[in-house]
């Protein structure tokens, strides 16, 4: 059966040791601190011990190896038994710590919450349960006690290595190591050997700080209940984010979203990339968008698990790699973006009309080129449809529906206006690429031909081209539009009956039309021929 075995620390390392060999050190240990506890420069003499046995051990078995009683009586046959030592045979002179090096840590050897009041009481030379009805005190009565606790909290290190304690206790470091050496020099549960910790408060003082204990254990409990449930938010989120993100844009399922409620398909807003900046960019963009949405829902599960674990880890590194990373891909992304975004600076509109020869009681509006006759692989909804667009991805061209504003005309004459619009570096490349825009209709007798789409030249981007119809004709004129061209309707459209007042919209189908005061309003629901 396999002897058990007990972690201790000596001299700031670590080893294994089994349990007999243990009980041999311990009382080894407690013989050479009965020794010279007393004699000056005892205490120095007791580390330069410790330091010596850490060699000794070190030398022997190696950090992966577990002490053993064989090793502990070597170490005392080198060393020597307590009784062999003469005080004045064996000195040891520790490192001059004067009150200049002395420094505030959070003590964690005598620690109610975090150790703020204990390392400021270890610093100060004074009695810490002080301190802690201080930050009681002015945090019920002024509201500021426990703010600037957080603060001490986050801005003082805490006193890990023997080095830091020193700084902390300062000229009392050997004073404070001695109240409680006896006790404490020995864990007697994990068997660690351990610096004791400041401890010089009376009686009421003890009592205090067990109240002070016990209320430190409750504000605990609730403190963890309300980092879990932070980390718990914190890791949905993170998790969720990133889950939608991969299903909307790398897998395109839709129905992860409802889409239209915001208008816009952001499905193939990827895809589109492609058609509006340059080809070489548009993969960056992507993947630098990719890094700079992901890194931040990573950090957040990570800080939501180490809040829910409460754990510690040498993460600074690694966070920091990660934040380099995330602002050198945001900035990345901003030039790249911002480069293209010049190609949109300047707007260049032109325009073109025609009038009826006469002026028309019922006019028809028929389409002349469908949409239902495209062969295009994506559809792409803006602002609630009113600009749709149609990818051919095999022939690498962009389809655009327009729309068509009805308008009161006074002069008795019916006139159609088409108004095309472009974007560009300058306003003359504007003008340029609006002129390109291929868009056709015609007036036959009291018919109006509209193509229900526009065109961009292949091969070239979109520039957040648009066509608008504006059709002016006299108030009680009648409108007859075919399914196709009632597709371009952007007008208030729909009538409530009851408010008798108009709302947008643009769903209906085969109705028949006719201008009033107010606007337009479907006259009937037959179909038009």
């Amino acid at each position: 059966m396999m002897d058990k075995t007990i972690n201790i620390n000596i001299s700031g390392t670590l080893f294994q040791i089994d349990e007999e060999a243990f009980r041999i050190l311990r009382d080894y240990l407690l013989a050479i601190n009965n020794r010279f506890r007393n004699v000056q420069g005892g205490l120095e003499t007791i580390e330069d011990i410790e330091s010596r046995i850490a060699e000794i051990f070190q030398s022997q078995k190696g950090l992966a190896g577990v002490i053993t009683k064989e090793n502990v009586e070597a170490m005392i046959a080198i060393i020597g038994k307590p009784e062999d030592f003469d005080h004045g045979d064996y000195e040891a002179v520790p490192p001059p710590y004067t009150s200049q090096k002395k420094r505030m840590y959070r003590n964690p050897e005598d620690k109610i919450i975090s150790g703020v009041s204990s390392g400021i009481g270890a610093y100060l030379n004074t009695d810490p349960v002080i301190f802690r009805v201080l930050f009681v005190l002015f945090t019920v009565f002024f509201g500021t006690g426990f703010l600037l606790y957080i603060i001490l909290w986050i801005a003082l290190p805490e006193a890990k290595s023997d080095s830091q304690k020193r700084e902390m206790y300062g000229d009392n470091f050997h004073s404070a190591r001695s109240q409680n050496l006896s006790t404490d020099k020995i864990n007697n549960v994990n068997g660690s050997v351990n610096t004791p910790s400041y401890s010089s408060s009376s009686s009421v003082g003890n009592a205090f700080n067990e109240i002070f204990r016990a209320i430190g254990r409750v504000c605990y409990i609730i403190l963890r209940i309300f980092l879990i449930i932070i980390g718990v938010s914190l890791v949905l989120t993170g998790f969720l984010a990133i889950l939608s993100f991969v299903l909307v844009f790398i897998f395109h399922y839709p129905g992860t979203f409802s889409t239209h409620e915001f208008g816009t398909n952001f499905v193939y807003i990827p895809d589109f990339l492609n058609y509006i900046v340059t080809p070489s960019a548009a993969p960056w963009i992507i993947a630098l968008t990719t890094i700079a949405f992901i890194l931040p829902m990573l950090a957040l599960i990570y800080w939501g698990v180490k809040m829910i674990f409460w754990f510690r880890a040498k993460d600074g590194v690694v966070s920091l790699a990660g934040f380099v990373i995330w602002v050198l891909s945001v900035a990345a992304l901003s030039i790249i973006l911002f480069n293209e975004g010049i190609s949109f600076a300047e707007t260049g509109k032109i325009s073109s009309e025609k009038i009826f020869t006469h002026t028309p009681d019922t006019l028809y509006i028929k389409a002349g080129k469908k949409v239902s006759d495209l062969k295009f692989d994506k559809e792409l909804s803006l602002t609630h449809e009113a600009y749709t667009v149609f990818i051919n991805e095999e022939k690498k061209e962009i389809y655009i529906r327009p729309h068509l504003n009805v308008n009161n005309f006074w002069d008795n004459v019916v006139k159609v206006e088409v108004r095309k619009r472009s974007t560009g570096r300058t306003q003359f490349e504007a003008m340029k690429k609006a002129e390109g825009l291929s868009y056709n209709f015609d007036i036959t007798g009291d018919t109006l031909i509209l193509d229900e789409y526009f065109e961009i030249p292949s091969g070239r981007k979109w520039s957040a081209d648009n066509v608008s119809i504006d059709l002016s004709i006299p108030v009680g004129t009648i409108l007859k539009l075919d399914s196709a061209s009632e597709n371009l309707l952007h007008a208030y459209s729909g009538y409530d009956n009851d408010d008798n007042t108009f709302s947008p919209g643009w769903e209906y189908r085969n109705r028949i039309w006719t201008l009033t005061d107010e606007g337009i309003k479907p006259l009937s629901t037959h179909s038009s021929k």
